[in-house]
């Protein structure tokens, strides 16, 4: 009987659920479920988290300015150019120095303050050019912007430094 007479009973959200769409399409979807419950409590609306996050999924409410777009640095294209012979076959130790030389291509993230004095998320490519004989950087470039243009620098750099190799490098 308890479950009969619980099918004819109306929503007991139902209002609670207009305010919290209309706080949501006030502020152009751009509010989530912590925001909501502020604009809530400042209307004198007590209401808990889990309910405000219970009624928006069921509304189908997301907030989409506040996703996580956050990637890592990835330098891998697919097969685009010609691949190089594998020349070292894992052997990274030598004993003639300027035979062995390798490169990668490192991100670093600092901070800095823009004009407003706010902390702002900037980002550096390292490109250095290793000797394997005695693990000497050559050459190396610094950049804002992962190019091959510092790569090519750092590398015709590292080739005038090493003419005096008699060996294949």
């Amino acid at each position: 009987m308890y479950w009969q007479k619980r099918l004819n009973r109306g929503n007991p959200d139902a209002k609670l659920e207009e305010t919290i769409q209309e706080i949501f399409e006030e502020n152009d979807g751009n509010y989530g479920y912590r925001r909501i419950q502020i604009a809530l409590n400042e209307q004198g609306v007590k209401v808990n988290q889990k309910k405000i996050r219970r009624i928006m999924r069921k509304l189908g409410l997301k907030s989409v300015k506040f996703t996580r777009k956050s990637r890592k640095y990835n330098s891998y294209k697919g097969t685009v150019g010609r691949v190089a012979k594998n020349r070292i076959h894992r052997r990274f130790v030598t004993s003639v120095p300027h035979q062995k030389i390798t490169t990668d291509t490192s991100e670093f993230k600092y901070y800095e303050q823009d004009t407003n004095g706010k902390p702002v998320i900037k980002k550096l490519y390292l490109d250095p050019f290793l000797d394997l004989f005695n693990g000497e950087i050559l050459s190396y470039r610094i950049s804002e912007k992962p190019n091959a243009k510092a790569v090519l620098d750092a590398q015709k750099e590292a080739i005038e430094q090493t003419a005096d190799c008699p060996y294949r490098r």
